[in-house]
């Protein structure tokens, strides 16, 4: 296995052996043997262990296992320790994804602060097959059967193309020590049970699953290759990028042999996961939106805009707001409502007569020229004038929205002044009540 592994690390990883290498090591024996065998070979390598706290004396003793091994192969060694249970309830995770965030994050604060090239892990071709039928069971796309990768980034895994059983047969072979996790044996977790009952019945079917299994993963990476490349392609002609703004051109798309998957490829990475919700956007009336913990997806007119959540970069462009919406979040959070108010406390809300008010409503940003007529004052007045008397700063300006009717005549400088047009008086019979 050795000179195999040498061959496929110069085969595919050729300037590797000049590079500061971190080892993710469990204890289990695929990773002890990928340390054997970077130690072997001369690579520049230190180990990273972490310690979740969740198998009682088990960790600590996996712990100290790992330690020793560092100084029996004099290779510096990282450690830490991790209140797993408590981080999982904090952010609401299961105890396998916050381990696994844990154990990534610390990851990569060791790489900035050591100056590490690359973690390799020591995944191979049994954790590929698991994972792929896995995602198999729970459904998902191409990229869900392509397997693991073998490099992601700064995470390399080496013995991606070697069995569990080749990995065993080293480490008995050479009389290499390691930690058995318990937890393997859990048929609790669907990996184990897929693991123990499936992957087994699978074989008694076909013997040389694995090597099907790899080929298959290899034809399907191809295939991934080519969806990318038509992707790559076909967004150089419906996409266009503004600041953080990425701007979709709804007709474009619609002319597409099938909409719905191509909004996919192109939003797939950004957590949305209620495919029919993005796709009825491109339908929707102007103002609807979906959002994830990161970003948002709005459909104003004739496109759809993609930005960071806060949506502080849609700054060019004007929002629609139709009568039928009662709030909207892009580019500001606003609340529109009908009110018998007679007077507003602050100047976080104005009341309006509804029927000088004509739909959809335009937010924009100010531009040279604007006019409104102030509240209090007699005579109309250039917004750049309003600024300059209430000494907004250039970043103060930057940041305020107008509201205006649909014929771009100003409501309201959002937050500062209303146009008295649109006052209510004795004679409103409706009120409608806007409000940051």
């Amino acid at each position: 296995m050795l000179q195999q592994f040498n061959e496929h690390i110069l085969a595919n990883f050729p300037s590797l052996k000049e590079k500061k290498l971190l080892i993710a090591i469990s204890g289990g024996v695929d990773s002890v043997v990928l340390t054997y065998l970077l130690h072997k070979l001369n690579f520049n390598i230190s180990l990273a262990h972490c310690n979740f706290q969740l198998r009682e004396s088990d960790s600590d003793l996996d712990e100290a296992f790992i330690n020793d091994l560092g100084k029996k192969l004099n290779i510096k060694t990282f450690t830490i320790r991790f209140d797993t249970k408590k981080f999982s309830e904090e952010n609401k995770l299961s105890t396998q994804l916050a381990a696994r965030k844990l154990r990534y994050d610390w990851f990569q604060e060791l790489i900035k602060k050591h100056q590490f090239d690359y973690v390799l892990t020591a995944h191979h071709v049994d954790d590929n097959l698991e994972t792929f039928l896995i995602n198999l069971t729970r459904g998902t796309g191409l990229e869900g059967l392509t397997g693991i990768p073998e490099q992601n980034e700064n995470i390399i895994r080496p013995l991606l193309k070697f069995s569990r059983e080749d990995i065993l047969n080293y480490a008995n072979k050479n009389k290499i020590e390691w930690r058995e996790d318990s937890s393997n044996l859990s048929k609790k977790y669907i990996r184990n049970k897929i693991r123990h009952d499936v992957i087994p019945v699978l074989k008694e079917i076909n013997p040389n699953l694995l090597d099907s299994f790899s080929k298959t993963t290899e034809y399907l990476q191809q295939s991934q290759q080519i969806v990318n490349d038509r992707i790559n392609s076909i967004s150089e002609k419906i996409i266009t990028k503004e600041n953080d703004v990425i701007k979709f051109d709804i007709q474009k798309i619609l002319k597409l042999s099938n909409p719905k998957a191509y909004l996919y490829q192109f939003l797939k990475k950004y957590s949305f996961n209620e495919w029919d919700k993005v796709f009825n956007l491109l339908s929707a009336q102007s103002g609807k939106f979906l959002s994830t913990k990161s970003h948002i997806l709005l459909k104003n007119r004739d496109f759809l805009l993609f930005s960071p959540a806060n949506g502080s970069e849609f700054l060019d462009e004007l929002y629609y707001i139709d009568e039928t919406l009662s709030k909207i979040k892009i580019p500001i959070e606003l609340s529109i409502e009908n009110t018998i108010q007679k007077t507003v406390e602050n100047k976080k809300s104005i009341l309006v007569d509804k029927k000088l008010v004509f739909y959809p409503l335009i937010i924009r940003k100010w531009k040279e020229g604007d006019v409104f007529f102030p509240t209090g004052m007699t005579g109309k007045k250039k917004v750049s004038k309003y600024f300059k008397d209430e000494k907004l700063s250039l970043l103060d300006k930057q940041n305020t929205w107008l509201l205006c009717t649909k014929d771009n005549q100003i409501i309201w400088i959002i937050g500062l002044r209303q146009d008295r047009r649109f006052t209510i008086n004795n004679k409103t019979e409706t009120t409608i009540k806007i409000s940051i």
